[in-house]
């Protein structure tokens, strides 16, 4: 009797002495979990700290253009409020009067309007669609060009005038354009038999003009891209082409313009988000500003700048401005847009 009582009495501290141990090891095991999320949660900001102290040359080069961004391109931007103000010196940038979108209105309330905005769209249309031509087609030549120096030499030769300012380029123009001693009056129309031209007061040979002057200075620029581009492109491709018959022209319909298309597509991209912009020193200087041009020459930049000297009022110059920005970034994401419906891939963003 007294030994069987004894043997339950052991069998239950043995039971109870099982049951604390496996409640032990379960509250010590989730300690030990509850320690190691600790130990992480606390190591990424050392980990972080390590890896700025492992890489800090490279963030210590960083520096400088991250400090001339912030200056140059954020800081600025703090000054789109004077689009909507009366600026009055005295009192300042924050102590004038808000006036609302009243500086706004001229761009779009004055008779001109429609012929600068008409203006500017067309040429830089122009541009964009001949630049993008050109500049292919005197890459594709020039990476096929036997002479590896020739081909050198004819990309210096087109890069050249892309260093010119526009003011040099300005008397250049003129020196060929000019009524009394220019190239076109003196020597070229006298051969064929044609008579002077007064260039600077004819408005309809400029749209012509002004197309040939900036395709011949900038045209350069984006020649050398695009035959970076296609120099990049292995030549496993043309010699597989090759094997299999393919002519020139399947090769570069096939293999040298799909392979460049993201080089394409992000310089039009750029391109098209400046379409709202001209280049102010070709309107200005090539023309030299002259009156009875304006029907043809005259877009937002020239105007803008013409109306600011004539008022005078700053607000009216910094909301052209802003329009201008806020439709190149629209512009820009549309067409991003567009681009990534099509091919995913190409999209800049």
């Amino acid at each position: 009797m007294h030994g069987d009582s004894r043997t339950s009495v052991k069998k239950a501290l043995d039971w109870d002495d099982g049951e604390m141990g496996e409640q032990n090891m379960s509250v010590t095991n989730l300690s030990v979990s509850l320690s190691e999320v600790k130990k992480r949660g606390r190591g990424r900001v050392p980990n972080f700290l390590r890896v700025m102290k492992k890489y800090w040359v490279f963030y210590l080069m960083m520096l400088p253009a991250i400090i001339i961004l912030i200056i140059n391109n954020y800081i600025p931007m703090l000054g789109t409020v004077i689009a909507f103000k009366d600026i009055n010196y005295q009192k300042g940038i924050l102590g004038s009067d808000w006036v609302g979108f009243s500086n706004f209105k001229y761009l779009f309330s004055t008779e001109t309007a429609w012929i600068i905005t008409r203006n500017t769209l067309l040429y830089n249309t122009a541009f964009i669609v001949l630049t993008l031509f050109f500049s292919l087609a005197f890459a594709i030549m020039f990476n096929e060009m036997r002479s590896r120096w020739l081909s050198k030499f004819h990309q210096s030769a087109m890069f050249l005038p892309y260093f010119l300012s526009w003011v040099v380029v300005s008397y250049l123009v003129y020196g060929f354009l000019s009524a009394e001693h220019g190239f076109m009056n003196k020597t070229l129309l006298p051969f064929f038999g044609v008579d002077p031209i007064e260039w600077y007061s004819q408005s309809q040979y400029w749209p012509g003009i002004l197309v040939i002057v900036k395709l011949w200075k900038e045209i350069g620029y984006t020649t050398v891209i695009y035959m970076a581009a296609i120099i990049g492109i292995d030549h496993e491709y043309y010699e597989a082409a090759l094997i299999d018959g393919a002519s020139k022209w399947k090769q570069i319909r096939k293999i040298t313009l799909p392979l460049i298309s993201p080089v394409i597509i992000v310089m039009t991209l750029l391109q098209i988000g400046r379409i709202f912009n001209a280049d102010f020193g070709l309107f200005f200087q090539v023309t030299r500003n002259a009156g009875a041009l304006y029907s043809t020459t005259q877009v937002i930049d020239t105007y803008v700048y013409q109306t600011f000297l004539a008022i005078g009022d700053i607000g009216m110059s910094s909301a052209a401005g802003l329009v201008q920005s806020v439709v190149g970034f629209l512009l820009i994401f549309l067409a991003n847009l567009a681009v990534r419906r099509i091919s995913k891939d190409d999209a800049l963003f």
